[in-house]
């Protein structure tokens, strides 16, 4: 999915989490008007994201949609974005060193092996996998539902990313189960295939709420905060 944001132009801020007794009137994928005024009660707790990040506001208070001081993100962060799909295209977060131990997913669009999700992608021919824990070898046993078709993935100690199993592509719907030994339980995995072509991080964003990719849209909050901002 291509997510050009060079050049792009910045769309109305987006609601991407809201809690409190607020949260109705701000629920998540609502545009805001730039000049809107955001009133929040005491425990309201709204997330914005524009094409500059996202920003935490909590009441009580009265707020500007837009930040009137935004600190910039750095340009490999935003970079990271500008495309989508697979391990050879944007990293989510590619700014972070991945350590043997890293427990921070490097992209909104890589599979966290022990994270059950709907898992929303733009490429089904590219996904890649991704386990937080890589200092030992695994062999994760991957298992379609629909048929109970399996494939393995052997990952080797250091080894923390992998490219799903030719063996079982993926498809929109699709749902499986990833086993390995020492996993409690499996983790099961829908994929939702989402539309190519979105411009910004807003439509990425709005995507990701509309398909219940809730991990992903967690993760994307996460990586692209701005920094510095107050919260209310």
């Amino acid at each position: 999915m291509a997510l050009s944001l060079a050049g792009s132009a910045v769309a109305a801020p987006l609601v991407v989490r809201s809690a409190g007794p607020s949260a109705k009137a701000y629920p998540a994928g609502k545009a805001i008007p730039d000049d809107a005024k955001i009133v929040l009660k005491a425990n309201d707790m709204v997330v914005l994201l524009d094409g500059k990040g996202t920003r935490t506001l909590t009441g009580p208070g009265t707020f500007s949609a837009t930040a009137s001081a935004v600190a910039a993100q750095t340009g490999s962060t935003l970079s990271a974005l500008a495309s989508s799909g697979g391990e050879r295209r944007a990293r989510i977060g590619a700014v972070r060193s991945v350590k043997s131990t890293d427990s921070h997913n490097p992209s909104v669009w890589f599979v966290d092996l022990e994270r059950s999700s709907n898992m929303c992608i733009a490429d089904p021919t590219s996904v890649t996998l991704w386990r937080h824990d890589s200092e030992a070898a695994a062999t994760v046993t991957v298992t379609r539902v629909s048929d109970g078709k399996a494939a393995s993935l052997d990952l080797a100690a250091g080894q923390a990313r992998a490219a799903w199993p030719a063996a079982l592509p993926v498809a929109d719907g699709g749902q499986y189960k990833l086993s390995w030994v020492g996993a409690k339980t499996p983790t099961a995995v829908k994929f939702i295939v989402i539309k190519a072509g979105s411009p910004g991080l807003e439509d990425m964003a709005q995507s990701l709420i509309k398909a219940g990719c809730d991990a992903q849209l967690n993760l994307l909050i996460e990586t692209v905060s701005v920094p510095g901002q107050p919260q209310g």
